[in-house]
């Protein structure tokens, strides 16, 4: 016989990797999942005709509300914040059922930097619709939306999101290429090519948390950004740089000796040949769950 646990464990990976496309924090997912879990046990489960749906709507709602507290504490925090990566391979699929098959990274942490200049419903929106394929009828029972609404969200979403990450293999290419002079000119302090490859509008962003000397507010400006990244990047350190291949804008980890130092996601222009954004997270406590494939 099946249990109430046996039904929440089969759909844990599943609610665990929402409420973290959803929050961005490997914590707060955890601790979504461990409330879903709390409401779960205590609910009559002979009415509950379809436990996938049921779960899925109660998780989604309770990070709804988390992320809001979140936005809300942040406020606190020292610079810039930026999501915590997760950085671990897609799994092949043999759950039962298919849908239910665990992702370790639906949405790439590339595009989860873009998300966050997203509304909470509309990000919500946005990964039910896109990482988890629900049709906009049981995203709006999950929402307390009309599907109207929720196709105006998505809608939203996706168009934003679209800016932001190269559409065709051609420009995901150029867009790799701009982002591996990038970092191959910032790592060498070289200031003339970094102009090069920097669009003059473009702005920076660093996460140290206040664990890492980092700037607390955006840099903008081609020649700013150059100016600093020529000297704070700098190394004569032998680095492991490794690309992520998922969706999204292109994003690297940088490892020295096994030890996770940071993230870089750049965001391009149309086209993919200069780079308009650039989002550097360095602070130790949101690297801890890397895990990246040998």
């Amino acid at each position: 016989m099946t249990t109430a646990h046996d039904v929440f464990q089969a759909h844990r990976n599943l609610l665990f990797s929402l409420a973290y496309d959803i929050l961005g924090s490997v914590a707060d997912a955890e601790d979504t999942v461990q409330e879903t879990w709390l409401r779960w046990s205590g609910v009559d489960h002979a009415g509950v005709g379809n436990p996938r749906a049921y779960l899925v709507r109660i998780t989604t709602r309770l990070a709804l509300d988390q992320v809001t507290r979140a936005r809300s504490a942040r406020e606190d925090y020292v610079g810039p914040w930026l999501p915590e990566p997760l950085w671990t391979e897609r799994p092949e699929s043999g759950g039962d059922p298919a849908e239910d098959v665990v992702r370790a990274q639906t949405v790439a942490f590339g595009l989860m930097v873009v998300l966050e200049t997203l509304s909470p419903l509309e990000r919500a929106a946005f990964v039910l619709r896109e990482a988890f394929g629900f049709e906009h009828s049981e995203i709006a029972v999950i929402l307390a939306r009309s599907p109207a609404a929720v196709r105006q969200l998505v809608h939203r979403a996706r168009e934003h999101v679209q800016a932001r990450r190269p559409r065709f293999a051609a420009e995901r290419a150029v867009a790799q290429a701009a982002a591996e002079r990038f970092l191959d000119a910032a790592l060498g302090g070289s200031f003339d090519g970094l102009m090069e490859v920097l669009a003059p509008d473009v702005t920076l962003w660093f996460d140290g948390g206040g664990q890492v000397r980092t700037a607390l507010r955006p840099i903008r400006g081609n020649d700013k950004v150059s100016r600093l990244l020529a000297v704070v990047a700098r190394t004569d350190r032998p680095l492991d740089v490794r690309w992520s291949r998922g969706d999204g804008p292109p994003t690297a980890l940088m490892l020295a000796d096994g030890t996770p130092l940071g993230v870089l996601t750049v965001v391009t222009t149309p086209g993919g040949e200069l780079i308009r954004e650039v989002y550097g997270l360095l602070n130790p406590a949101k690297l801890t769950h890397l895990r990246p494939a040998e």
